[in-house]
């Protein structure tokens, strides 16, 4: 059975190791000790809002929300930044858990809509965001540059 819970300071080794995984699957570098600081300085800013899912006393996934606003809206949207389970549990439900869970914290906000972006290829996390009732924006583009 998965639980899903906010992380704390105690998850950090572990999400961590979760947060190097998600990299590596995008084709990043993963950089264990700056990763740690990162979501350490997440967690300490209050930046963003992490869940995790622990199966059998272990996490076996996370996922990262920035909180926002849209202006068009005028009301608070979060962004679904990072979404990842750990490719041993895949399959478990727990990738399903962590989104129902981002719905319901995001409603209990008082967000009106979350926001998210995955690469074209990952058909698997395409099909688990419509089956929960994400659906494809085709009206917006998205840019991006480095700066």
């Amino acid at each position: 059975m998965t639980r899903v819970r906010p992380a704390t300071p105690a998850d950090l080794d572990a999400l961590t190791r979760l947060f190097v995984g998600y990299q590596t699957f995008y084709g990043r570098p993963g950089d264990p000790a700056a990763a740690r600081d990162f979501l350490a300085a997440r967690q300490r800013d209050g930046d963003s809002v992490v869940l995790v899912a622990e199966a059998e006393g272990a996490l076996v996934g996370f996922t990262q929300v920035y909180p926002t606003w849209s202006s068009l809206s005028m009301a608070r949207v979060w962004v679904l930044n990072d979404l990842f389970v750990d490719p041993a549990t895949r399959g478990t439900g727990a990738g399903r858990a962590l989104v129902r869970a981002v719905l319901a914290a995001a409603r209990a906000a008082g967000a009106v809509r979350i926001s998210l972006s995955t690469q074209t290829t990952n058909t698997t996390a395409q099909a688990l965001y419509v089956a929960e009732g994400f659906e494809r924006d085709d009206e917006f583009w998205t840019y991006t540059t480095d700066v």
